[in-house]
């Protein structure tokens, strides 16, 4: 459905721990035991994919942890949507209340089909005992997306309380750190109770609290450096009547994979060196208006890195965005360069700020 789906490497690592743990009771209710897992993080996800849906929000991509997903939006209105307002509830209580309501009806259904399930007995989570574990399961992840620790959902509705008042980037640093100090916490107690279930949360809050940080952290950076700092200035440009032949002896002499065609001053299209390899072994030679794609954005020297990529991002197959002044063509800004390019100016900063201090 155009979301990218990714799976944090702990989860399929988690199914060795679920081995582990199980050792006594066979590999195959130690499977048994991840896949309980697997279904309490799928009823969350779901639920929270509907409201989604139903918010109107537009997704870029889902990073699955063990604990949950943490959702990349495609646009800053539904970013701004999801944390703010009747969205941040719905959003934050959509996973608890989908796994809540999945456990009574799990205990509901197990213990009107067998009297003698035992349903508080402990260990309430272990690999002997899969249906009373997939009901205590589901249960754990509602009561644990309840804490204040983010990346969990009550971390989330606090950090957006105090975001409408301090601002979002110094909130979510304060909100991370807050998160990773919690998720200490139920290590320790996890350790003190011998309770693995809490060891592993704890840890897994701790990812999902770096992982959330470093996107805080760069969401800040791209928002603040601006195009003019990062664009090529040096690079080749064609025209609509270039011939074929002609632009292949450019691609030849230029690192360029995508070139601005440009008519006097004006920007009228863009062209792929693949396009005119394409094109050359197809047709034979033409002109460059005729295998030019006329369905580009451009950008301004003031614009901010963050408005770029979300650019990049949101246009399917989009690689090169020229920047332009007075619709002159003054740069450009391609996937191809800008990590480079994003390096190579972190670099300079750090040698401002010493011969600052100097």
């Amino acid at each position: 459905m155009g979301v990218e789906l990714r799976i944090h490497a702990f989860f399929p690592l988690l199914a060795i721990v679920c081995l582990g743990i199980s050792a006594t009771d066979g590999w195959m209710r130690g499977m048994g035991l991840f896949l309980v897992l697997v279904l309490a993080v799928l009823v969350r996800e779901t639920a929270r994919l509907l409201v989604a849906a139903w918010l109107g929000l537009q997704l870029r991509a889902i990073l699955v942890l063990p604990i949950g997903g943490l959702f990349a939006y495609a646009n800053p209105e539904s970013q701004e949507n999801a944390n703010q307002g009747g969205g941040q509830f719905a959003m934050a209580f959509a996973g608890p209340l989908a796994n809540g309501a999945t456990a009574l009806v799990l205990a509901a259904t197990f213990m009107g089909a067998s009297g003698d399930i035992r349903l508080f007995d402990q260990p309430w989570i272990s690999a002997a005992y899969l249906l009373r574990s997939m009901v205590w399961m589901q249960a754990g992840l509602a009561v644990l997306h309840l804490l204040p620790a983010y990346p969990l959902d009550g971390g989330r509705l606090l950090r957006g309380g105090f975001a409408r008042r301090h601002g979002f980037a110094p909130t979510g640093r304060a909100a991370t750190g807050l998160g990773q100090l919690l998720a200490l916490a139920v290590m320790v107690g996890g350790m003190f109770l011998h309770n693995p279930w809490l060891i592993i949360a704890g840890f897994l809050i701790m990812i999902g609290a770096q992982i959330e940080d470093q996107g805080v952290f760069f969401q800040s950076v791209v928002d603040t450096v601006q195009m003019r700092e990062v664009m090529l200035t040096d690079f080749a440009t064609l025209s609509p009547s270039d011939t074929l032949a002609d632009a292949l002896v450019r691609c030849v002499h230029s690192l360029q994979e995508d070139f601005p065609v440009v008519r006097g001053p004006q920007l009228v299209g863009i062209v792929s060196r693949t396009r005119i390899v394409d094109a050359l072994r197809s047709d034979g030679n033409g002109y460059i208006q005729s295998v030019m794609s006329r369905a580009f954005q451009v950008a301004r020297p003031e614009d901010t890195l963050g408005t770029t990529i979300r650019r990049l991002t949101a246009g399917r197959g989009l690689a090169l965005i020229p920047i332009t002044e007075s619709g002159r063509v003054v740069g450009i800004v391609s996937v191809q360069n800008l990590m480079s390019s994003m390096s190579l100016l972190a670099e300079q900063r750090r040698l401002e700020r010493q011969e600052t201090g100097d």
